[in-house]
């Protein structure tokens, strides 16, 4: 369907809200991880001389087809990867995977290394990428065959994505590595191939070049064609734009690609803008949004969105955030052109769909396909790559623009795509469109959202759970020091230009100095022998946390490490102690440093925050050990700064580490097999840990809904 609109110039313009604009010869969409992954282990299959995998998150252990196999490869990621390798031999592989933050632990792989380096082909490569600043993470979910093929969306290698566009609430085939079965969950990624798939080759290389300090040769393009025939091209002969998001970091610049193509879509738009997003709660898009909304001869805006995030923790925060930000559109639709749905199955009972995908479509003429959220974190902070094609009056490209938001909305709607254009041709409206076909047993519903009071409360106060760019160490100050106008001494001065310098030196060694290889895993392991059993073992491991928080080595580092040397229950001790001594030691370098240091950074709003920190001490110091806001050492710091009293944070820490402490040295059955052969003893160990460990984060978490719950009159300071 054309959407009859005037011409108007070109939306896409490399440079400003794009890297690349390159040609493809086929592109197609594929909605829902059961035609990703299928499509994706038969391209593997086809591979030749190289694949590219970038990710937040990848997993060894999931299997890409749910029942046999394809291709004579296994359908297990690490079998299918290992064995196209070495059928191949010019074939190398190489996965560069989000060194993730400790909040993640308890979700995902935890040693990937050993299943993706350590115990697979020698011409299989895998690195950890940490390269970006304080409280990012690389977001990109990219997969290149031979530069000749490529996948970008919102569907990571990693567990829990798998599914088919019934989302059956009772599909078996939809459980994790581990047997367990999880909600509905929906995302698209979107395939090309030719110029563009060589261009996103690129954008992969650099990363790796980043991280491993070497380059990756590009792969030899010849005939060969790794598109697999049974993959139907939507779109032929186009040109795709890649936009990126990327935080300066070590001398890189900042690119905000992915923000202003959102923008300049949004502004472009005549009829409709048609919007799946796991967020909304990007300021910036808010605004686009609502600006488009007061216009009375606007676009009309239909949104679908989860009904609630996934985990407590995401609930509520980005959840408060999104709901904030829909009362802000609500009050700018004045014309009533805004509507936002989430999808449900007949069936499903209190589970939901999760919806992941992040996908626009503006009118006929514009279709974007990627990994970026609505968020704020997406615009400036995480590192993003989105593709868009533009029909550019192409009647062919505007059906073929037009038919996937058709196959979208009629998977939701439980209805065929043909029905869905029918229903928008006769209506001349989305909307009506939507609200027509609604009502059956899968469908969309109206979206609402309910925050608890604790929860509405405590988001302002900690103001880092979607941060729109990198966090400095001055910023995550003034985020918790209340003011104070006293000056230091001169002489104080000295004294913390050495306290400073010293943890300068420190860290110094641990990067530049072979005092870093002593956390290698493999010298770990060739000390394990030597150091287990030794009288003077527990503190000498008491030693390296003091010594390591100073230098400000990654404390997971050091917990893996632990568990490496002494096993399950004897690391899981020495870890809670080493990680609370640690603490303990850079809090009191906090409180040297002086309150009177600290707090004169902050301001008027921060004095308020402060008096809330005395009271609520406690929740603070867990949830700040929870979240990816700052190295260990610094969050450390700025507490021994602050108002929150030491026996609270010493029970906030405790708290707020734990649950990645338990999950990294119990639950990980590659550690078990690394370090002793299973038996049914230490099952019955594990098994009875795993159930209290349950318990303790269901009171955990009570205790935080109580304790977070504070009286509004108690906040008008």
């Amino acid at each position: 369907m054309s959407s009859a609109v005037p011409k108007t110039r070109p939306i896409l313009a490399e440079g400003r809200n794009c890297w690349r604009i390159a040609h493809a010869r086929r592109a197609a969409f594929l909605i829902d991880a059961e035609s990703y992954f299928s499509t994706l282990a038969a391209t593997v299959a086809r591979a030749r001389r190289s694949i590219l995998i970038v990710g937040w998150d990848i997993d060894s252990r999931i299997r890409l087809l749910r029942g046999g196999k394809t291709h004579d490869l296994p359908v297990q990621l690490e079998e299918m990867l290992n064995a196209a390798v070495s059928r191949q031999p010019s074939l190398h592989v190489h996965i560069l995977n989000w060194d993730f933050a400790m909040i993640y632990s308890m979700e995902r792989e935890l040693f990937p290394v050993f299943n993706l380096q350590w115990k697979t082909h020698r011409r299989i490569h895998f690195e950890l990428d940490g390269n970006h600043p304080v409280g990012a993470s690389h977001h990109q979910k990219i997969v290149v065959v031979d530069d000749a093929t490529a996948f970008v969306g919102g569907i990571d290698l990693t567990k829990c994505r798998w599914d088919t566009s019934q989302h059956s609430p009772d599909d078996p085939r939809r459980v994790d590595p581990r047997g367990t079965p999880y909600a509905p969950f929906h995302d698209v990624q979107m395939a090309v191939d030719g110029a563009a798939a060589a261009a996103l080759a690129d954008l992969a290389r650099e990363r790796w070049r980043r991280v491993a300090k070497k380059p990756i040769r590009p792969a030899t393009r010849g005939e060969h064609d790794p598109w697999p025939p049974e993959l139907q091209a939507d779109m032929e002969n186009v040109h795709v734009a890649i936009a990126r998001t990327a935080s300066s970091c070590e001398g890189s610049s900042e690119v905000k690609e992915v923000e202003n193509l959102y923008r300049d879509a949004i502004s472009s738009a005549r009829r409709f803008i048609y919007i799946e997003n796991q967020y909304l709660t990007s300021a910036a898009i808010g605004e686009a949004l609502a600006a488009r909304l007061g216009e009375k001869h606007g676009p009309e805006i239909v949104i679908v969105l989860p009904a609630k995030n996934s985990g407590w923790l995401e609930h509520s925060t980005m959840d408060v955030l999104r709901t904030r930000l829909l009362h802000h559109l609500t009050e700018a639709d004045r014309f009533g052109h805004l509507r936002t749905y989430y999808p449900i199955v007949p069936g499903l009972g209190e589970g939901q769909i999760n919806v992941h995908a992040k996908v626009l479509v503006i009118d006929d003429i514009l279709v974007r396909v990627g990994s970026s959220n609505l968020s704020n974190r997406s615009m400036g902070l995480d590192t993003e790559c989105d593709l868009a094609v533009e029909a550019g009056g192409s009647a062919r490209l505007e059906k073929a623009i037009a038919g996937f938001r058709s196959r979208l909305l009629g998977e939701h709607l439980g209805v065929s795509e043909q029905k869905v254009s029918e229903a928008v041709s006769s209506k001349g409206s989305l909307i009506r469109a939507v609200e027509t076909l609604r009502g059956g047993g899968r469908t969309l519903m109206p979206l609402s959202s309910e925050i608890p009071e604790w929860a509405e409360t405590l988001i302002p106060s900690i103001g880092i759970a979607d941060p729109e760019k990198p966090l400095d160490l001055e910023e995550f100050i003034e985020e918790f020091i209340p003011e104070e106008v006293r000056r230091p001494k001169s002489r104080r001065l000295w004294y913390i230009a050495g306290i400073l310098l010293c943890m300068l030196g420190l860290s110094g060694a641990w990067r530049w100095t072979p005092f870093g290889d002593w956390v290698d895993p493999q010298a770990i392991a060739g000390l394990a022998d030597n150091l287990r059993g030794s009288p003077a073992a527990p503190f000498i491991m008491m030693a390296i946390y003091l010594f390591g928080s100073l230098a400000m080595v990654p404390i997971t580092i050091m917990i893996v490490g632990t568990a490496f040397i002494f096993g399950p229950l004897v690391g899981l001790s020495y870890s809670l102690l080493g990680c609370t001594l640690a603490a303990a030691l850079t809090y009191g370098v906090g409180r040297l440093l002086g309150r009177d240091t600290v707090r004169r950074l902050g301001g008027s709003r921060l004095n308020r925050l402060s008096r809330r920190l005395s009271r609520h001490g406690v929740i603070t110091s867990t949830v700040v050990h929870l979240m990816p806001i700052a190295p260990f050492t610094i969050v450390n710091m700025v507490s021994g700064a602050s108002h929150i009293h030491f026996r609270d944070f010493l029970f906030g820490t405790f708290l707020g580490m734990s649950p990645g402490i338990v999950a990294i040295t119990l639950f990980e059955h590659r550690l078990e097999v690394a370090i002793r052969e299973p038996g049914m003893e230490s099952f019955a160990i594990l098994t009875v840990l795993v159930i209290l460990v349950i318990l303790a984060a269901a009171v955990l978490r009570r205790w935080l809904a109580n304790t977070g719950k504070v009286h509004p009159s108690s906040e008008k300071e």
